[in-house]
C-alpha cells in the first residue's frame, strides 16, 4: 500500500481551501475537515523538505479594527506597518534559514510571507487544522515547531513528492513517499451522502475488526460455521439436561442458528433450504462448512478462506446473552397514567 495524504483546496473562501479527508493510519480511521492554501498554483515538488509550524503569520499590516492607534499623522501609520513587515521579513528569514521547500501552518499566512515564499521557492499551506498538522508530522517524520531560531534542534517532515492530482472533478494535493511508516489516504465517492455516511461506517467497522484481529490474532471461520457449530453442541447438551434448564438452552441455540439465516436472508437466498442444509452438514461432523454467499450454497469454509476476528465474535455472543438475560430479569413494566381530559370551557 502506497504511502499517501490527501489535500483537496477549492474556492470556499480567499485564499483557502477545504477538503473532505477520509484518511488511515495503520489501523487508525481519521476523517476531518483541512482547510490549505497551495503557494505556487500547479506546483509539482519532488523531494520535499517540509516544516510543520504553528505560528503567527498574519502580523504584517496593523489590524486597525482590532486595535487603537494615537499618532499625529497618517505617516506614522505607515511607518508602523512597515516596522511590522519588517519583523514579518526577519520571521520568513528565519523560516527559511532551515533549508525548507514546503511550509505547512497551522494558522494564517498573510498576502506578504506569502509573497516571500512564493519568491524563494516555497509551497505554503495554511490553516491546516491541529489534527491534520498533526497527521502530516506523523507521517512526514517531523515535529510541529513554534519557534526558528535554532534550526540545527528543528526535525523536518520528508516525503518524495508533492503533485496535483484530478480525482473527478476536484483537485487535490497528492503528498506521496511520505518518511514514517505506511500511510493512505480513502477517497469516498457516492451520488448521496446517505450512500457516502453507510461507505464510512462500512470502511470504519472493518478497520475496527482489523485492530481488534492485530491484538487478538485468533480467528473462527465465518459464513455461520461457527455459529452452527456452537448451536450443535448447546442442543445435544440440551437434550442430555433434565428439568427446565434444557428449554432454555434449546432457545438459546435457536438463537445461535438464527444468524446464519439472517446471513443467507440478507443475501437474497432461501434461508430455510440453506440453513437445513448447513445443519445436515453439521450433523455429518462436517464442521468447517458454512454459507458461501457468492454460489448461495454450502461450502467448506477453509477452501473459501472465510474466517472472522474470535475477539469479534466473543464479545457479540457476550453482548446478545447479556441484552437478553436482562430484559428475562424485568418483570413489570412501569408506564405513567395518562393525563386526564379536562374540558375546555373557555374556547377561543
Amino acid at each position: 500500500m502506497a504511502p499517501v495524504n490527501i489535500f483537496k483546496h477549492g474556492a470556499d473562501e480567499e485564499k483557502a481551501e477545504t477538503a473532505r479527508l477520509s484518511s488511515f493510519i495503520g489501523a487508525i480511521a481519521i476523517g476531518d475537515l483541512v482547510k490549505s492554501t497551495l503557494g505556487p498554483k500547479g506546483m509539482r515538488l519532488e523531494n520535499a523538505n517540509i516544516l510543520i509550524a504553528n505560528t503567527g503569520m498574519d502580523t504584517d499590516k496593523i489590524k486597525i479594527f482590532g486595535s487603537r492607534v494615537r499618532v499625529d499623522s497618517t505617516a506614522k501609520v505607515a511607518e508602523i506597518e512597515l516596522a511590522e513587515k519588517e519583523k514579518m521579513k526577519e520571521k520568513v528569514d528565519r523560516i527559511l534559514k532551515h533549508g525548507i521547500n514546503c511550509f505547512i501552518n497551522r494558522q494564517l499566512i498573510y498576502n506578504y510571507p506569502e509573497q516571500l515564499f512564493a519568491q524563494a521557492g516555497v509551497m505554503a499551506i495554511e490553516h491546516a487544522d491541529f489534527a491534520g498538522i498533526e497527521r502530516l508530522a506523523l507521517v512526514t517524520g517531523g515535529e510541529i515547531t513554534s519557534t526558528f531560531d535554532h534550526p540545527e534542534l528543528v526535525k523536518l517532515g520528508h516525503c518524495k513528492l508533492i503533485e496535483e492530482v484530478m480525482i473527478g472533478e476536484d483537485t487535490l494535493i497528492h503528498f506521496s513517499g511520505v518518511a514514517m511508516g505506511e500511510a493512505c489516504t480513502v477517497v469516498l465517492r457516492g451520488a448521496t451522502q446517505q450512500i457516502l455516511d453507510e461507505a464510512e461506517r462500512s470502511l470504519h467497522d472493518a478497520l475496527c475488526v482489523l485492530a481488534q484481529t492485530v491484538k487478538e490474532p485468533r480467528t473462527v471461520y465465518g459464513g455461520g460455521c461457527s455459529e452452527m457449530l456452537m448451536a450443535k453442541v448447546v442442543s445435544d447438551l440440551a437434550n442430555r439436561t433434565p428439568g427446565k434448564e434444557s428449554v432454555a438452552m434449546e432457545s438459546f441455540a435457536k438463537a445461535l442458528m438464527m444468524l446464519p439465516t439472517i446471513i443467507a436472508d440478507n443475501a437474497g437466498y432461501d434461508s430455510a433450504d440453506l440453513v437445513a442444509q448447513l445443519r445436515a452438514a453439521h450433523q455429518e461432523n462436517k464442521t468447517t462448512f458454512g454459507l458461501n454467499m457468492s454460489d448461495g450454497t454450502v461450502g467448506n469454509m477453509v477452501d473459501l478462506c472465510i474466517t472472522e476476528s474470535f475477539q469479534v465474535k466473543r464479545q457479540m455472543l457476550l453482548s446478545a446473552s447479556e441484552a437478553a438475560e436482562m430484559i428475562l430479569r424485568v418483570d413489570n413494566i412501569i408506564k405513567a397514567a395518562p393525563r386526564k381530559r379536562v374540558p375546555d370551557h373557555h374556547p377561543c
